[in-house]
């Protein structure tokens, strides 16, 4: 039986001049080698082994439903991995995100503040109940919000009385945030810090894993992450109160009654026993995985660093990145090609890959938000290509580096 998923929360990029999107990536099976498929895509999803027998027993239990001993059976198992004292599974990553914007409190004109360098799920419900967007750049050294940056912006913000709701830094990549600095910052002014950890569930800083120190963090199991379930995701605290709220919310915020009561109006948000009964195999492949997607960065950066112009996403020295994307930068004045000849290059032979995120301060949605910088963000999107980063055999990376050598020799 093959089995596919179809990304929710961030669509592939779409073939090369041909606007067609590549909707159904299928599973790679582990120890049977590559999946006969027409393109190398950018990050399909893997089976852990085990997926079936555990669909299986979930359909003979009787539990398909967002209720029951599964989906809490999969809260558990994530309260462990992601180090966080309590956890909500909900049905995308961005039900997360709306869900904290909704226990902390963001009301219609309410400033929200995030990095400029991220995906539009992160924002987005935000932007929807009626907050002021403001984009802040990125650091250099990491890719993820500036710490000094936004240092100067929040004492500038109390001066004038504007303080925003909530900062929600990013962790891009694979990569953490400097979140010991960046909630030092807020912390002195009393804003809570959201950090949006969708992309690096796996990851490390400062030696605790990706999203440790925000009072909330949310995170994504979307068909093209490091474990994913087919969708889904959650929100994780230490605060028991804040997850008690966000799962009354998830929950249609029906009242304890024996008719249907409410007092205030919710969302169905639940995470189904289906869906956690293949993220809670898919959990214990995290570590395995995180190895596997270093090592494909690793052969990247040994193969193709010599080139001139070329050079690849930083690492801080108190990070680990889990390398979700490898992504590349390219200097056309040294290289030859710019980023956008390089993708089309990959996209003839085959071969997915995609720009780096353009900043949000950019698009057409957030006309008329206020940008805090943005010349870093905008720099790195010219410039970063993501390259395939799952599973792959050697020679299929190898198709990608030798499309990269060819151009840079034309």
């Amino acid at each position: 039986m093959t089995l596919c998923l179809t990304p929710e929360d961030e669509p592939p990029a779409e073939a090369g001049g041909s606007g067609e999107a590549v909707n159904v990536l299928p599973f790679r099976r582990p120890g049977a080698g590559a999946v006969a498929r027409p393109r190398l895509h950018l990050s399909p999803p893997e089976l852990a082994g085990g997926e079936m027998e555990a669909l299986e027993e979930t359909l003979r239990s009787g539990w398909l439903a967002p209720a029951g001993p599964i989906p809490k059976a999969f809260e558990t198992a994530f309260e462990a991995v992601s180090g966080f004292g309590h956890a909500l599974a909900t049905s995308s990553g961005t039900a997360a995100l709306h869900l904290g914007y909704r226990v902390l409190d963001v009301a219609p004109g309410d400033e929200v503040w995030a990095p400029t360098l991220t995906f539009v799920a992160t924002v987005a419900p935000a932007a929807q109940m009626g907050a002021r967007i403001t984009f802040l750049d990125v650091s250099r050294e990491t890719w993820t919000l500036d710490p000094e940056l936004l240092r100067d912006a929040l004492a500038q913000a109390a001066r004038e009385g504007r303080l925003p709701r909530v900062v929600v830094p990013v962790d891009l990549y694979g990569q953490c945030a400097d979140l010991d600095a960046i909630v030092a910052a807020c912390d002195r002014w009393g804003v809570p810090v959201m950090s949006d950890s969708a992309e690096s569930l796996g990851a490390m800083g400062r030696g605790r894993a990706a999203g440790q120190g925000a009072r909330l963090a949310c995170f994504s199991f979307n068909g093209n992450k490091i474990v994913t379930a087919g969708g889904g995701g959650a929100l994780v605290s230490d605060d028991p109160g804040l997850i008690a709220s966000a799962r009354h919310l998830g929950m249609q915020a029906k009242e304890a009654a024996p008719h249907y009561q409410h007092e205030t109006t919710g969302y169905s948000y639940g995470f189904s026993s289906v869906l956690a009964a293949v993220g809670l195999v898919q959990l214990r492949a995290l570590q395995a995985r995180v190895a596997a997607r270093r090592a494909v960065f690793a052969r990247y950066v040994a193969a193709l660093a010599d080139l001139p112009g070329i050079s690849f996403m930083p690492e801080p020295a108190w990070g680990r990145s889990s390398r979700w994307l490898s992504v590349m930068l390219i200097d056309p004045e040294r290289f030859g090609a710019d980023r956008e000849m390089a993708r089309r290059a990959l996209d003839e032979a085959g071969i997915e890959s995609r720009p780096v995120w353009k900043p949000l301060h950019l698009q057409p949605a957030f006309r008329g938000a206020r940008s805090i910088g943005g010349g870093i963000a905008a720099g790195l999107f010219e410039r970063g290509l993501c390259l395939p980063s799952g599973a792959m055999a050697p020679g299929e990376q190898a198709r990608v580096i030798e499309v990269i050598r060819r151009l840079a020799r034309g």
